[in-house]
């Protein structure tokens, strides 16, 4: 099947995880038939010849190692705003980035992972393993009140297209199992869509025992998910990043499964979605 997309963006910090990233960018680049480009950041542009040299280097060892040629780009600018400007004027498919779960004194590579995210046009691929398979199957899909629910559904469609998958709705409820009208709006649109597009799902709710977020990442785990899929939160306010999301909270799982993020946003024109919702 012939791609709707471009290339796949890999940020890329020479650290000994980041590969990690590029083995999920070479499973997806197979499969949707795009090209790789490795991006580095650097602050200065004096770094720029010899941080060209060394990810040229890189992406040949990638050649070597994958079987596929990345295109590699060296910029001068800030992770926070120069993944999303590249991704934008490359028109990429997506963003595939390593994060490190849940450290330090901030929290900080969740917050970190988010303030990257937040605002851009393009989805991002979260990792924090290698892949453990070279497909994505049972995709977990958080279903909430909130209206940006039905904006994930392109994405789960899209990778329906490609991958023979089962889409887990998971349903926050309250303590007796009941829906609020809002999310049981959301999961009636989501049952309506799923079922017209011929795709397998099963609807699970949530047992009210923790945390939707932390419920969402218990039950992709038991389940042994390959994928979950969020949309960020409109208007993120600056505390957000401190005193956190839920977004924030799956993004960097404590069960290191892949995450889809998908910031909300009125056009789909680009990846070949027409109409609305």
């Amino acid at each position: 099947m012939e791609s709707l997309m471009h290339s796949i963006l890999v940020p890329y910090d020479f650290s000994d995880t980041v590969i990690y990233a590029v083995e999920h960018a070479v499973n997806l680049s197979r499969v949707l038939n795009t090209n790789i480009t490795l991006l580095h950041i650097v602050k200065r542009s004096s770094e720029v010849k010899d941080s060209e040299q060394r990810l040229g280097e890189q992406a040949k060892e990638i050649e070597k190692q994958f079987n596929i040629k990345p295109e590699i780009l060296v910029k001068e600018g800030s992770i926070f705003k120069t993944i999303n400007e590249v991704s934008e004027e490359l028109e990429c498919a997506m963003v595939v980035m390593i994060t490190h779960g849940m450290r330090g004194l901030q929290k900080l590579t969740g917050s970190w992972a988010l303030k990257v995210i937040v605002g851009s046009r393009v989805p991002f691929l979260v990792v924090q393993e290698p892949p453990q398979k070279s497909d994505y199957t049972k995709i977990v899909f958080p279903v909430d009140f909130k209206s940006e629910n039905k904006e994930k559904l392109r994405w789960a469609e899209y990778m329906s297209l490609y991958f023979k998958t089962k889409i887990y709705l998971f349903s926050s409820s309250s303590k007796e199992g009941v829906l609020d009208s809002r999310t049981k709006a959301n999961v009636v649109f989501c049952k309506n869509f799923l079922e017209e597009k011929n795709i397998d799902y099963e609807l699970v709710l949530s047992k009210h025992k923790s945390s939707f977020s932390q419920e969402t990442i218990d039950f992709a785990k038991e389940n042994n998910a390959d994928l979950i899929i969020i949309m960020t939160t409109r208007d993120i306010a600056f505390h957000d990043y401190f005193l956190g999301v839920q977004e924030q909270h799956i993004i960097a799982n404590s069960a290191k499964i892949p995450v889809l993020v998908i910031n909300p946003r009125t056009d789909l024109m680009k990846y070949g979605y027409g109409g609305s919702f």
